[in-house]
């Protein structure tokens, strides 16, 4: 019998003892790499050409412009991504959220009043104009 004789048949599925994964050692001891930004890179200057004007910015401020162009075309994900980062410098900047609004006041209340109480006369009116009765609630 030959000395490396094995107690079983290595194969598929079946790697050497002395390959395998060790009882309480990670697969991957140091871990995934590194997804970090090269920061410097963004300092890089480029030329542009912005209203017929060739001007050098850094491609930090091209990213920002072009996000924010894509964004006030309505695409969804770009003003997503814009809002999400105006969060993030506000929350940095230690800007607060607005407060929220307390209830009404008796002003406010008599402003709504005097708005309801006026769109009401409207739909009457133009129910009237119609030839229409006037109804208790309004059109839909």
């Amino acid at each position: 019998m030959p000395e490396n004789k094995r107690d079983y048949a290595v194969g598929r599925g079946k790697p050497p003892v002395h390959t395998r994964f060790k009882k309480g050692q990670s697969g991957n001891p140091r871990g995934p790499r590194p997804k970090n930004l090269p920061v410097e890179a963004l300092n890089d200057t480029v030329v542009v050409t912005i209203d017929g004007e060739q001007r050098e910015i850094t491609k930090r401020e091209a990213v920002a412009t072009q996000l924010v162009n894509k964004s006030a075309g309505a695409d969804l994900r770009a003003t997503k991504m814009v809002i999400d980062a105006l969060k993030d410098a506000e929350k940095r900047a230690g800007v607060t959220a607005p407060p929220e609004p307390g209830p009404f006041t008796a002003a406010d209340e008599e402003v709504m009043a005097t708005f309801i109480a006026r769109l009401r006369q409207s739909w009457e009116e133009e129910l009237q104009q119609k030839g229409a009765e006037p109804a208790t609630s309004p059109p839909e």
